[in-house]
């Protein structure tokens, strides 16, 4: 049976990126990559100097391409399609890199150098031994450039590369992995206090007396001492305190809490937009700042009702009698871009985050040339290296 979707030109294409829940900069980031080592592969194969070990290693080359373009695809399994299948493609197209990469001769991989050494320095930590092999390598090649004559690496050097370059790639794969992993956890954290915030505006509108947002300020000397109730959206003055509670019952209403958790949210958005300055500008396809500005919405409607549930329960000394409903408004306000103490740790934890993504290094990827040719000397032979 076809879908109404198979009539429409391009509808398949966007039923997909529909379904895929990861992001599409990064998919297409690893198609790119799988285009590109396609191409790198036939290449080498077409070479007609490929023994038969290299073959081998092309073949589990293109067995890893071909895997990772079905899984970044994901009609060929019936996993739930979230950011992971990115990841388990990244992990198949740098298997396959690395695989082709084994095939190339000393002098052709030599082409690469820079890029690999780049790379190894720019994911690997300053004490990893991988590294430091790396650096040693890149200490004589720049030795050899400053003295005119061609680096030439032994085989086991440029195997310790090749193997170095892997590890450095699996380090990127994880620096995303944690980031994706930490705007997971902000989504879901912030989905559930939104719908904390709806669940408390509903059961405090069913039973809008339950737990009042109401104050009791003292009315004017000479009153006989009454007092007067003062909730978010109505207030009654100079209620006799026999009938308090019959007139609490009466002035709050189902939107009282409501209200609050608006301007809360009204606020915290302004929280937000101001925080955009602190954010520096980003590459990277993690939607880190979105996901830490959205986090604030309910957390400021929740600050400005916890708020003054504290300042009713006389938890700050002096701020237990409002004397109006905009008092109650303007300290909802003030609660709801506080949000700030609460959500900074998890701000400096994000761009902490988003500084370890780093960009990758981009490969050489230029036909090998020859080395340059040795000065003669006086007997007309090249001195040796």
């Amino acid at each position: 049976m076809s879908r109404w979707t198979d009539w429409i030109p391009g509808a398949a294409r966007l039923r997909e990126r529909l379904r895929e829940r990861g992001s599409w900069v990064l998919c297409e980031e690893v198609r790119a990559g799988i285009r590109e080592m396609d191409v790198l592969v036939a290449a080498r194969k077409n070479n007609g100097k490929v023994s038969g070990q290299d073959a081998e290693l092309l073949r589990g080359a293109d067995e890893a391409l071909d895997e990772a373009s079905q899984i970044i695809a994901f009609d060929g399994h019936r996993r739930c399609h979230t950011a992971s299948h990115v990841t388990s493609a990244q992990l198949h197209l740098n298997s396959g890199r690395s695989l082709w990469m084994r095939t190339l001769s000393p002098r052709e991989l030599q082409c690469y150098l820079p890029a690999m050494i780049a790379t190894v320095k720019q994911y690997l930590v300053p004490t990893d031994e991988n590294r430091a092999v790396v650096e040693q390598i890149a200490v004589r090649v720049r030795k050899a450039q400053v003295t005119g004559r061609p680096a030439r690496l032994s085989a086991d050097q440029l195997v310790t590369l090749v193997a170095s370059v892997s590890a450095a790639r699996q380090a990127a794969l994880r620096e995303k992995l944690r980031a994706n992993s930490f705007v997971r956890i902000v989504h879901w954290i912030t989905v559930f206090l939104f719908l904390l915030v709806v669940v408390i505006g509903v059961l405090t509108a069913w039973r809008d007396s339950a737990v009042p947002l109401c104050f009791f300020p003292v009315s004017a000397p000479g009153s006989k001492g009454e007092v007067s109730v003062v909730c978010p959206v109505g207030s009654r003055m100079d209620v006799p305190q026999a009938d308090v509670a019959a007139a609490t019952r009466q002035t709050a209403g189902w939107a009282d809490y409501v209200v609050v958790e608006i301007v809360g949210i009204v606020a915290a958005g302004i929280a937000a937009a101001t925080a955009l300055r602190k954010i520096r500008g980003t590459s990277t396809a993690f939607g880190i700042p979105v996901a830490l500005a959205m986090l604030k919405l309910p957390t400021g409607a929740l600050t400005a009702v916890l708020g003054l549930l504290l300042m009713r329960g006389s938890f700050v000394p002096g701020l237990s009698a409002l004397d109006s409903s905009a008092q109650i408004i303007a300290w909802a306000v003030v609660l709801g871009y506080s949000q700030e103490l609460f959500t900074r740790w998890v701000d400096r934890q994000g761009q902490a985050v988003l500084d370890s993504v780093r960009e990758p290094v981009p490969a050489t990827l230029s036909p090998p040339r020859p080395a340059p040719a040795a000065p003669a000397s006086a007997t007309g032979r090249a001195p040796p290296p």
